[in-house]
Formats: structure tokens, sequence, C-alpha cells
């Protein structure tokens, strides 16, 4: 019994204090996107959070999702969480972040039912692609007067989905 309670204390030296918080304005930007380039995305089923405190290396942002054995057990469809690294994500500058936020929500597949597309398709090649043609659609949208995403929407939207949580 002292063994665990020494492996315990060992381990306990290790900062494990990673936090999360809701990021409004990555939802807007992220619903955004999805609108004109992936409308496949089920922007209720996605949610995006700022973390603070990780000690990955590299990582700028991350796409979760959840699996088909949750989904089955929860009784819902997929679900996917787009993770964005604050000390490394707030840092880049607005194109870096554009291209970050499209990068993830590339790795969610058409069938939106909790799998990935991996990095063979999104690479930087496809990303770049995918970044000019946002910004093409967005200039296209933005020259007829119209609002590519009214705020208030995404409100009225977002009070109104159902949450499983």
């Amino acid at each position: 019994m002292p063994k665990v309670v020494q492996k315990l204390t060992a381990f306990s030296k290790f900062k494990m204090g990673i936090k999360y918080e809701q990021a409004d304005d990555l939802q807007l930007i992220t619903s955004e996107i999805a609108m004109l380039l992936f409308p496949h995305v089920k922007m209720d089923s996605v949610v995006c959070l700022r973390s603070f405190g990780s000690t990955s290396r590299g990582t700028i942002a991350r796409c979760h999702a959840l699996g088909k054995a949750m989904q089955i057990g929860l009784n819902r469809r997929g679900f996917y969480l787009i993770e964005v690294i604050s000390e490394r994500f707030d840092k880049l500058s607005e194109v870096d972040r554009l291209k970050t936020l499209i990068h993830e929500l590339m790795h969610i597949p058409k069938s939106f039912g909790g799998g990935f597309i991996f990095h063979n398709v999104v690479n930087d090649n496809n990303v770049n692609e995918m970044y000019e043609k946002y910004i093409c659609l967005k200039e296209k949208r933005m020259g007829n007067n119209d609002v590519v995403f009214n705020e208030e929407e995404i409100k009225i939207k977002s009070e109104n989905k159902k949450r499983w949580w």
C-alpha cells in the first residue's frame, strides 16, 4: 500500500492544469467558414473551445470527435469539438488563424458520423486552396452588400439549439 501512495505523490508533481473555456468569437468565425465552404458541417453539433496550459509541442489546434460507440451510448449523432491552444493560436496572424480553423473543419467528413479526414487530404496545399476559395466567396457576398453572417442570427440559433450536455 505505501507504494501506491508514493506513486500518487510522485504523480501529483506534474501539472495537470489545462483549462477550457467556450470560444464564442471562434464559434462565429467557424460558423461563417462552414456556411461558405463546408455546408455538410452541422454547426449545432460543433463547439469551439479555447484551452490554456497545454504542454503539447507544436500543436496549435485540435479537432475532437464523438466516436461511434459513444454516439450509440448517448443516442445522438456526430459531434465535433474544435480546440485551439490559446498560447499559440492567439499569437497567429488573422490569416493564419483562419487557415487553422479551415484546417480543423476540413477534418470533419461529409458523413458527419464521428470520423476524421486525415492529413493526406488535410494538408497545406488543400488548406491554402480552401482559404483562397473562402476569401473569394466572402468578398463576393460582401460585394453584394450582403452580410456574410449575421451575429444576431447566430446568437438566436445558439440559444435555441438543444445541447446534449
